[in-house]
């Protein structure tokens, strides 16, 4: 069930859900599965939000339907987007991204699961973040 505190998150595969083994798929990232099944029980809508396309893609979202995760929407901002490079830009509308690649790195599932529910205050996540060497300081 969708609730007003829903968000719509954009999760990257490759690095995030599974190893980065591009383009065969790596085994899954400790408590990715069970992190994403945990957030669509709270109400959160899931993008898979990858660099793949085509066959590959396919591979992707069935690899995650096996395991318990079906998609909101795949590489698209809602299940009905009809993408055409002539009318739209390829960002898509989501209030949250989850990708091994983001400024300081990719936390682990248990974290992001903290960040997203609420259940790590500011002040902790600027604790945890502050520890971290990166570029940004919080």
């Amino acid at each position: 069930m969708i609730s007003q505190d829903s968000k719509i998150i954009a999760v990257d595969f490759d690095g995030t859900i599974v190893e980065d083994k591009y383009p065969s798929i790596g085994k899954p990232i400790l408590f990715a599965f069970e992190t994403l099944k945990r957030l669509q029980n709270d109400g959160h809508r899931l993008i898979l939000w990858t660099y793949r396309y085509g066959k590959r893609l396919k591979e992707a979202v069935e690899y995650c339907r096996e395991r318990g995760i079906e998609f909101y929407a795949v590489n698209s901002s809602y299940p009905e987007e009809d993408f055409s490079l002539d009318s739209m830009s390829r960002k898509i509308n989501a209030d949250i991204f989850i990708d091994d690649r983001n400024a300081g790195g990719f936390p682990g599932w248990g974290e992001v699961y903290q960040m997203v529910s609420g259940k790590m205050v500011n002040e902790e996540f600027s604790k945890k973040t502050k520890k971290k060497k990166g570029f940004f300081k919080f």
